[in-house]
């Protein structure tokens, strides 16, 4: 069974009523139903989540896939991916602060054409010179700023709004063969992830105009506010591992200088309170729960994902404390089970001139919810077994499952990025 809702776009308050609601009239039609699981992807993944936590009553077992984070981590991520392509690329995209009713709409629309003309301009330009690609005719930074190649500002860009940086397409580590080692060692270290990040903004960015636009209007004003980030702090790390996409310490050193010195974006206070009293993930789940995630998705990020699995860790350790102070040593059980979907270490593909085809698949662990139907279907029966059992599959059985899936991976040891939003 599924539901709709009242509304399009972000809608999980009302969702999660829906769904109580839906559940509540299958079982008087059908008294004698004894299990029900949910899930859900992206939105979807976030309102299963919810669903779990605030309703253990009503579901056995539940799977949020690439679920979306809470709306100020997300909304912060979109903002500044926005933000950045606004600031280095175009100014004259709004990026927020729209206008109610249809004259908003015909801005954010405005601003997607904007933005694919931005990203088209990049495509373009790093064809013809990949090496030192022109800035769009639509920036307006320093013609000194103009010295660092403009991919270097897109890596940036990627990195302080935390897109990922291995796309469909590339890997941020291959380069075509029959490349003397200089132009091969360039080609893998400053092209191919300025490439990543490129692909991955574009989704990204078109996120960021559509949710700007519709939370907006549900807050009642702007909800994003960097007037206090530190986009140096957050890519202190960062920025010596992409060193050369960076075009080095003066590179890096320019752009982010010239991000500190133009103006910020003022959100309304009001509307951001508003947004923060949406429905959060707070990890509570007392049912079996089964996370799965690409680890290079741009629009779902993996922090997401990685959001809840520490939420829930502390609420756990929290229930054994609370439990051994009681005098019980039992330790209670893990009712989650955290899965993740890896893209190859190498998989750009090229044409026989050179250069990168994008025509082929997306590889697996990369884009939006770019699942098979056989791990679809794998989700589908650790569901059931959850549900049946009360617990989650484990083991040899749980390993089987998934190796014969394909490119699912249970590792208690990982650990994602975190979303910027907490300071990572």
């Amino acid at each position: 069974m599924g539901s709709g809702f009242a509304r399009q776009g972000w809608n999980a308050d009302s969702a999660i009523k829906t769904n109580v609601e839906l559940i509540g009239v299958f079982k008087k039609q059908y008294p004698k139903t004894t299990k029900v699981v949910a899930w859900g992807n992206s939105l979807g993944g976030f309102i299963t989540q919810a669903l779990a936590e605030q309703y253990p009553n009503l579901i056995s077992a539940a799977a949020p896939l690439c679920m979306a984070s809470d709306l100020t981590p997300l909304m912060t991520m979109a903002g500044d991916a926005l933000w950045g392509i606004k600031t280095f690329f175009d100014p004259t995209i709004k990026g927020g602060g729209y206008s109610a009713g249809t004259a908003g709409y015909a801005e954010a629309m405005g601003d997607l054409v904007k933005v694919f003309t931005v990203i088209g301009a990049m495509q373009a330009a790093i064809a013809a010179n990949p090496s030192a690609p022109a800035w769009p005719a639509t920036s307006k930074v320093p013609d000194a700023l103009k010295a660092v190649p403009s991919r270097s500002a897109l890596v940036l860009i990627a990195l302080m709004s935390g897109v990922p940086m291995q796309s469909a397409h590339f890997d941020s580590t291959s380069a075509p063969a029959g490349l003397p080692a200089s132009n091969a060692l360039s080609f893998q270290l400053a092209i191919n992830p300025a490439l990543a990040a490129l692909e991955n903004l574009a989704n990204a960015a078109a996120l960021a105009v559509l949710a700007t636009h519709d939370v907006e209007q549900q807050a009642g004003g702007a909800v994003f506010d960097n007037t206090a980030t530190d986009y140096s702090a957050r890519v202190s790390a960062e920025q010596f591992i992409w060193s050369s996409a960076l075009s080095g310490n003066a590179g890096v050193g320019a752009l982010l200088g010239y991000l500190a010195a133009v103006p910020r974006v003022k959100g309304n206070p009001a509307a951001i309170a508003k947004m923060a009293s949406l429905t959060s993930h707070t990890g509570k789940v007392e049912i079996p729960t089964i996370l799965f995630t690409g680890t290079a998705d741009p629009v779902t990020t993996p922090g997401n994902q990685q959001a809840v699995i520490d939420k829930y860790a502390a609420y756990s350790a929290g229930k054994w404390a609370a439990a051994k102070k009681e005098g019980t040593r039992k330790k209670p059980a893990n009712n989650q089970l955290a899965l993740w979907n890896f893209p190859p270490e190498k998989y750009t593909k090229f044409t026989a001139t050179g250069s990168p085809d994008t025509t082929v698949a997306a590889a697996t662990g990369t884009n939006h919810c770019n699942f098979t139907v056989s791990q679809y279907l794998a989700i589908a029966d650790l569901l059931a077994y959850a549900a049946d059992n009360g617990k989650n599959m484990s083991g040899g059985a749980l390993y089987t499952k998934i190796r014969k899936a394909g490119n699912m991976t249970y590792d208690r040891g990982y650990s994602a990025p975190k979303l910027k939003y907490y300071g990572e």
